[in-house]
């Protein structure tokens, strides 16, 4: 099938030679240094080029550095093959945040590019970078885009490791606020989804109390089923971890089953573990009451966990009397 993305490396390669470059904004008026574009690029990919282009950028004027990120960022083809390169987009977080001036042309690239660079896998950090060195008002806008567009990222395979690094980056309360809300209130669409579950696992490592709690209403009802999954066992058994009322949700949910559900659950690759851990983290005297209604739903059935994923469960259970 034939390759239908613009930005693809193979694409823009191909295409470097007959790049058209707008000119470079009005405040350049003086004539740019003598850089050719494909030295450039050149300079800004190759992994032993490295260090030289950081000693080069060390001592380059503003007019200089402005022409630099003007050429850069005035073609998106250009603009993506060097920022989609590993050290491309290394190379582009090295001249982000030396001015102001410089940082304009890199914060509309990404805006114009918004998606495309948050779901590569080199180009993301640039618009990371970004985030974490821009100014105020700008950050703010690209906030915005993040929010509107936080489900998308969250389900895409580099998507949902640039969304983590922002989760974690964002220290502006409103804003950190609303994206924890945008997952929370979608965790169960994004739980079961092979990147988005990644998403709600790194929220959950967060602690937020509030948002874990609404991450776990949001889940309830649905824990058995994800218990069966190997990326959403690890979600139920995080929440059981958070303690409190947050677990008595998930031990709720698994009681709240039929009998033999359980027994298949507790006997299953990735359910054992959530079974198992539910057992262990009830057995303080305070919620006795849920240690036990498992216990009595899951001991006629020992003899089948002995020989099973679950004979750590089967352990707990030949431990103890069997409750009246």
């Amino acid at each position: 099938m034939a390759n239908t993305n613009p930005f693809s490396m193979s694409t823009m390669f191909n295409a470097l030679p007959e790049l058209r470059f707008a000119p470079a904004r009005e405040i350049i008026n003086e004539e740019p240094p003598a850089m050719d574009l494909r030295w450039m690029f050149n300079f800004m990919t190759r992994s032993e080029d490295v260090p030289r282009f950081k000693e080069l950028i060390s001592v380059l004027d503003t007019r200089t550095l402005m022409w630099m990120a003007s050429s850069l960022t005035s073609d998106s083809n250009y603009f993506m093959v060097i920022a989609r390169n590993q050290y491309g987009s290394k190379s582009i977080q090295r001249l982000m945040g030396m001015s102001d001036d410089v940082d304009v042309f890199f914060f509309e690239a990404i805006m114009r590019l918004f998606l495309y660079v948050m779901t590569d896998k080199y180009a993301s950090y640039v618009a990371i970078k970004g985030m974490r060195v821009f100014q105020q008002d700008k950050r703010e806008l690209m906030y915005e885009h993040i929010l509107q567009n936080a489900l998308y990222l969250a389900r895409d395979q580099h998507g949902c490791i640039a969304l983590n690094e922002i989760i974690t980056d964002l220290d502006d309360p409103y804003y950190r606020n609303q994206l924890l809300d945008i997952v929370a209130n979608n965790a169960l669409l994004l739980s079961n989804d092979a990147y988005g579950n990644f998403v709600v696992q790194h929220v959950l490592k967060l602690r937020d109390f509030r948002c874990t709690r609404n991450i776990a209403d949001n889940l309830c009802g649905h824990c058995v089923e994800l218990s069966f999954k190997k990326y959403g066992s690890y979600i139920v058994e995080r929440l059981l971890e958070v303690g409190d009322s947050v677990m008595e949700l998930v031990v709720m949910d698994l009681l709240a089953c039929k009998r033999e559900m359980l027994m298949r659950l507790a006997r299953s690759e990735y359910g054992n573990f959530v079974v198992y851990n539910a057992l262990d983290l009830t057995k303080d005297i305070l919620t006795a009451d849920l240690f036990y209604g498992l216990v009595r739903k899951l001991m006629p059935y020992r003899h089948l966990l002995r020989r099973s994923p679950g004979s750590k469960i089967a352990a707990i259970l030949d431990s103890m009397p069997v409750p009246n």
